[in-house]
């Protein structure tokens, strides 16, 4: 009974029931979640329908997690999947938003950059464009990615055009084949807009001599072997007219694979151009130069190469994968996998090509080119790149191409003048102090590369300098992909301004601010000479050179010499007196591929055609030709003299 029962008064009850408040029931904690969600109002905001009980299609668009809603004004973006219902924010329901071809709605707000056009993939407008329509649609700036691919003007991580470019006019070019175009002189239309604008970006104003010649070569269909000396823009010679057609032509279907459907045919590369280089370095060098210039653009680049993780060079490709550089092994191990196919390839580019068609790379070449489904010599381009193609490699070469165009650019010898080459006579036992003195007259700003023979010296060497206070690094096949990466990479920003090399850092690196490479061992092969100097004095900056020399190199001895004196080079009056020491005991001993010995296979051989010599019917004997001393003479690569006993000038090939 009630205390106004009693008193005769109007209880406290009544009071509550007359304010309309009831006496609430006692809700166990775990059931009062559910009973204040079934009673909480629904407030028309955009963020209602995830708290209702049926939650959207598998697949569908989640106001809150799907989104990309702006609370605070209330401004979301509407996916292109989003269910009917679905909020998005800002109170409008998507029936209500103006129609679109695609699905998206052109307003400002409904893409990642304002200045970027609607378009079906409105997340690659910012930095990556894309295909649409049968047109190239470039996409927005992004100033941060520009930063990174292209640096400031005084980057000293970037290469800035040296203050002996114009010099590159006077190189000499020789083009052979039926039907040479014409070079261009500027960098301007018929290139691709989008291509002259990175061009542009990366302050590059006049093409190489290389890229002169290269540019119409392959915007005309014809195959090209090329041999230029070192730091000439080799790699713009044939990204620029891959990239520029890519960009105009846009991307191929793939062909249909049978065994390639549904899910696994998703998750297959066809990339329509292959960039095949001999080191891991080198290809990683020519992805970041890739992507430099397909900026904004609709082709992906991609790279592989061994000593990584497979799997995030695998998920990489999947997010696109058009223009793939690559080192043979690891391409063959993704072909093996299924993850890749060659059958769409349009362009083939073989960097370094003497070296990737050397003994060991050859076998691994061969099976990519003609033992997979890459389509024939007849149906893609064929490039190749080197600052040197003996002749010998000239003829494996012949096998990939297709009635192609020898570009030769640049002197015999490989080498620029804008190189001072120094020999100084050192015997092994005072290497490590003449190196030191070297170093301690270095002027600061610069970096220096060492080059020697083994992976053990190069640790060595590298522990030696440390030891004497010299901040010093070394890059070797022994060290892990992530050791070299970061040892490029505290070379490259100066922290340690002293890279102790083997072979492997000598192809093709370009490494900005090198103004000292040192041959603390020669190497065996002049060739391999010429590409380790070729580290500094590159796109017209200034460097110099210094081989350490003793009689232990007297197999490369003439060869040094004729190199010296085509780069107007002082010769050491010493030099020339091992030469003639040298000769008196009959040859210089083995050589490097294959054992090339007795008089030197000559220097002319490293840039000249030898399908221009092969039938002239004895025009280019005697003793300064290919008949002459030059190729054999005494002991070249037949008994007789030359190649087959009467030089190349004598009866063709052989």
């Amino acid at each position: 009974m009630s205390n106004g029962s009693v008193n005769g008064t109007v209880s406290l009850e009544d009071k509550f029931a007359s304010l309309g408040i009831a006496k609430a029931a006692y809700v166990p904690p775990h059931m009062r979640n559910q009973q204040r969600a079934a009673s909480s109002p629904s407030i028309p905001n955009g963020w209602s329908e995830p708290r209702s009980a049926t939650p959207p299609a598998r697949g569908g668009y989640d106001g809150v997690r799907g989104g990309f809603s702006d609370r605070g004004r209330g401004g979301g973006v509407p996916s292109a999947f989003s269910s009917p219902r679905g909020g998005g924010g800002g109170g409008a329901k998507w029936d209500d938003r103006p129609a679109s071809s695609n699905g998206w709605a052109p307003t400002p707000r409904d893409t990642y950059a304002r200045d970027a056009p609607p378009s079906r993939e409105p997340k690659e407008s910012f930095g990556y464009g894309y295909w649409k329509d049968g047109k190239h649609v470039a996409g927005g700036r992004n100033m941060r990615m520009e930063k990174e691919l292209f640096g400031d003007l005084n980057d000293p991580l970037k290469q800035q055009t040296g203050i002996n470019f114009e010099k590159y006019e006077e190189i000499p070019v020789e083009a052979t084949g039926s039907g040479v175009p014409e070079p261009v002189t500027v960098f301007a239309p018929p290139l691709d807009p989008v291509l002259l604008e990175n061009i542009q970006f990366a302050r590059y104003n006049t093409p190489t001599p290389v890229q002169k010649y290269s540019i119409p070569i392959v915007a005309g269909g014809r195959d090209l072997m090329a041999c230029a000396q070192t730091g000439s823009g080799k790699t713009g010679g044939f990204l620029f007219p891959i990239l520029s057609a890519s960009f105009q032509e846009g991307p191929r279907a793939p062909p249909f694979d049978p065994q390639a459907t549904g899910y696994n045919r998703s998750r297959k590369a066809y990339p329509t151009a292959l960039i095949l280089a001999p080191t891991r370095e080198l290809v990683s060098q020519i992805h970041d130069e890739a992507r430099k210039f397909a900026y904004r653009s609709w082709v992906r680049p991609a790279v592989v190469y061994g000593g990584a993780d497979i799997n995030q060079q695998i998920r990489a490709m999947e997010r696109g994968c058009d223009l793939l550089s690559a080192t043979p092994g690891r391409l063959v191990d993704l072909i093996e996998r299924g993850r890749i196919s060659l059958s769409n390839i349009r362009y083939l580019v073989l960097d370094e090509a003497d070296r990737m068609l050397d003994m060991g790379f050859e076998p691994q070449i061969r099976r990519i080119v003609q033992g997979e489904d890459m389509p024939g010599i007849h149906e893609r381009q064929t490039l190749m790149f080197s600052a040197t193609f003996p002749r010998d490699i000239q003829m494996l070469a012949k096998d990939f191409l297709k009635d192609y165009i020898f570009l030769s650019v640049g002197r015999v010898g490989s080498t620029s003048e804008n190189i001072t080459q120094k020999i100084e006579y050192v015997e092994d036992a005072d290497k490590r102090s003449v190196l030191l003195d070297i170093l301690l007259t270095e002027p600061k700003g610069g970096l220096t590369l060492v080059f020697v023979e083994t992976k053990r010296m190069a640790d060595m060497l590298s522990d030696f300098l440390m030891s004497s206070n010299m901040p010093a690094t070394s890059i070797h096949g022994d060290r892990t992909q992530r050791e070299r990466e970061m040892a490029l990479q505290t070379f490259r920003q100066g922290r340690t301004p002293i890279l102790v090399a083997t072979a492997v850092a000598a192809r093709g690196l370009d490494i900005p601010n090198v103004t000292h490479v040192v041959n603390y061992d020669l190497p065996s092969d002049i060739d391999d000479y010429v590409h380790r100097i070729g580290r500094t004095g590159r796109a017209g900056n200034t460097g110099i050179s210094t081989a350490f020399f003793n009689r232990g190199n007297r197999n490369i001895v003439r060869d040094l010499i004729e190199l010296l004196r085509e780069a107007n080079q002082e010769i050491p009056a010493w030099l020339d007196t091992v030469a003639h020491e040298t000769s008196s005991f009959g040859g210089g001993g083995p050589r490097g591929r294959g054992g090339r010995g007795g008089g030197g296979r000559g220097r002319t051989s490293g840039n000249r055609d030898f399908r221009s010599v092969s039938y002239a019917g004895g025009g280019r004997g005697g003793p300064a030709g290919y008949g002459g001393p030059q190729y054999g003479g005494g002991g070249g690569y037949s008994n007789g003299g030359g190649y087959g006993g009467g030089g190349a000038g004598g009866g063709g090939w052989w």
